[in-house]
């Protein structure tokens, strides 16, 4: 399964990220996306405790997954990506990104990200395209 990370606060994100995941479908994976994890609804019931549980069901998946997408658009990552990507990492599981933003955004002249996501990402692609190609390998 594959655990798909990205900023979901806006409609724009949540248009783009669920084009995303159907894609990521139709090549024939099986993709978990956190806003699809609890309502809003659920969130709200929740009260002050909303951030630890979001955080805890989002560790739970990011634990079953084997792979994880994380969509790095944007002037700077978005922090809970980051996040995600950071457990990954510590437990060892593949990291893909998915950079279509045309603008620089690294620590050196031939970063596309902040250095510490860039050097965890097994790749960066540029599009869905290359992205669904990289999955492949």
């Amino acid at each position: 399964m594959i655990y798909l990370a990205g900023p979901l606060f806006t409609q724009a994100e949540q248009a783009w990220l669920r084009s995303v995941k159907a894609e990521l479908m139709r090549h024939g994976h099986e993709v978990c996306w956190p806003f699809e994890m609890f309502t809003e609804g659920q969130i709200a019931d929740w009260g002050p405790i909303a951030p630890r549980r979001i955080m805890e069901r989002c560790r739970e998946a990011l634990e079953a997954s084997r792979t994880v997408v994380a969509w790095l658009d944007g002037v700077q990552v978005d922090d809970g990506t980051a996040w995600e990507i950071g457990y990954a990492h510590a437990r060892g599981k593949p990291v893909l990104g998915l950079r279509t933003d045309s603008r620089q955004a690294g620590d050196t002249s031939h970063s596309v990200v902040n250095a510490m996501v860039e050097a965890t990402c097994q790749s960066i692609s540029r599009s869905v395209s290359e992205l669904v190609l990289a999955l492949k390998r």
